[in-house]
C-alpha cells in the first residue's frame, strides 16, 4: 500500500511539473532520465535477478523503437497502442532470442546478445520502407489533451511507462518468480535439482526484459521526430543500463532506479556544461567507482553500512 500510495504521489508531482515549467529543455533532459530508469530496470530482470548478463539493450530498445516509426508511418496508430505493439514485438523478440542463447553461460551469452544488436541493425539498414541506412522523418501528430506541447506529454508517457517498469519488476522480485531466478543465479545445477523450472524462468524474465526495453523505445520516434539504425541500435543503451543497474545494486527493484537517475543526472548536467562526448568517460569513471567502493552498487553499500552499526 505504501509503495502505491507514494508512486501515486510521485507520478502526480510529475503531471504537475509537466504543467508547471515553460523550459522545454527540462522535459527532454528528464525523458532521457527517465528513459534510462526503464531500461535499467528492465534490464535487471534478466541481468541482476538472474544473473544473465545481457548486452543485447540496443535490440530491443530498437525493435520498439521501429515498430512505432513504422506503424505510424503506415496506419497513423496513437502512441498509445505504438508502445502496446512495441512491447509485445520485443517480448517475442526476447522469447526467441532467449530460446536460441539462454542455454549459453557467462561470455558466450554476452556475446550472444551483443550478435542480437548487430543482425537487428542490419535488418533495418536494409528495409527500405523503414528508411534504411539514411533513416526516416516523422511529423508529430498534435499533442493529446490536455497537453499543449508534445514533449512535456512524452515526458509524462515515459513516467507512466516507469511506474509500469518498476512495479513489474518489484513484484517478480517478491513472488516466487523472484526467488527462482535468485535460486539459479546462485547455481543454476541446484536449482535444477531443487525442481525450479529454471528454463522457463529465463525465458519469461528474457520476454519481459526486452518487451519492457522496447516499449520505452516505441516514443523516441516521436521525441527525436526521426529515427535511423545507428542512432537507435546504438550500444550506448546497453552500456547506460547495465551501468544504472550496477550503481544502484541488482538485488532490489529500487537499485536500478537509483543508479539511472544518477548516472543519467550526471551525464545530461555533463552535456550541458561541458560536451556530449564525455559521457562514455563519465559511465566509465563511475562503473569503476562502484565496483572499487560498493560492488554491490548503492543499496549494498547502505545494507551492510546499516549492518554495522
Amino acid at each position: 500500500m505504501k509503495f502505491w500510495l507514494s508512486t501515486a504521489v510521485i507520478f502526480g508531482a510529475v503531471v504537475a511539473a509537466a504543467f508547471a515549467f515553460r523550459n522545454e529543455f527540462v522535459f527532454y533532459a528528464g525523458y532521457t532520465v527517465l528513459l534510462y530508469v526503464v531500461l535499467a530496470t528492465a534490464w535487471n530482470i534478466l541481468g541482476g535477478y538472474a544473473g544473465y548478463v545481457n548486452f543485447g539493450t540496443p535490440a530491443f530498445f530498437g525493435l520498439g523503437a521501429y515498430t512505432g516509426a513504422v506503424l505510424y508511418k503506415a496506419f497513423a496508430l496513437p502512441l498509445g497502442l505504438q508502445i502496446l505493439a512495441a512491447f509485445v514485438m520485443s517480448g517475442l523478440l526476447g522469447l526467441f532470442a532467449g530460446m536460441l542463447t539462454l542455454r549459453l553461460r557467462g561470455i558466450f551469452f554476452a556475446i550472444a546478445t551483443i550478435a542480437l544488436v548487430v543482425i537487428m541493425e542490419t535488418l533495418f539498414i536494409n528495409w527500405r520502407y523503414a528508411g534504411g541506412a539514411t533513416g526516416l522523418q516523422l511529423l508529430r501528430p498534435a499533442p493529446m489533451w490536455p497537453f499543449q506541447s508534445y514533449i512535456p506529454m512524452l515526458f509524462v508517457v515515459m513516467a507512466l511507462l516507469v511506474v509500469v517498469a518498476v512495479a513489474t519488476a518489484r513484484y517478480i522480485e517478491r513472488s516466487w518468480i523472484g526467488r527462482g531466478l535468485r535460486a539459479l543465479r546462485d547455481s543454476e545445477e541446484a536449482a535444477e535439482c531443487s525442481g525450479v523450472p529454471t528454463l522457463k524462468l529465463k525465458l519469461f524474465a528474457c520476454a519481459v526484459s526486452g518487451g519492457l526495453m522496447g516499449a520505452a523505445g516505441a516514443p523516441m520516434p516521436m521525441y527525436l521526430s526521426f529515427i535511423e539504425p545507428a542512432s537507435t541500435f546504438n550500444l550506448n543503451y546497453a552500456v547506460g543500463a547495465l551501468a544504472g543497474a550496477m550503481i544502484g545494486g541488482t538485488s532490489h527493484w529500487i537499485g536500478p532506479v537509483i543508479g539511472a537517475v544518477i548516472l543519467s543526472s550526471v551525464q545530461q548536467y555533463v552535456s550541458v556544461t561541458i560536451s556530449n562526448e564525455i559521457n562514455v568517460l563519465v559511465v566509465g569513471i563511475l562503473l569503476v567507482f562502484f565496483v572499487v567502493a560498493a560492488p554491490d552498487g548503492i543499496i549494498g553499500f547502505f545494507r551492510k553500512w546499516l549492518s554495522s552499526k
